[in-house]
């Protein structure tokens, strides 16, 4: 996995990386960010849930470790 530098500004860091990468990365902080929340993660994205969805599954099928939504106990 790259990582990016914390010296330089995030966009900067981007430049020359594969779209695809720089999706997954923003998608996966996205999700962890709103503690796997998919429908809040598919909104803040501006993407479609299905979309969403459909990224995680390839995601998890390609190795990457993918935030699970939080589970909340009724009362």
């Amino acid at each position: 996995m790259q990582l990016l530098d914390g010296e330089r500004p995030v966009v900067d860091q981007f430049v020359g990386l594969p779209v695809a990468f720089v999706e997954r990365q923003l998608i996966l902080a996205t999700l962890r960010e709103t503690g796997g929340n998919r429908t809040h993660a598919a909104s803040l994205l501006g993407i479609a849930i299905r979309t969403l969805r459909n990224k995680i599954t390839s995601y998890a099928a390609e190795g990457y470790t993918v935030p699970e939504p939080a589970h909340t106990e009724a009362p």
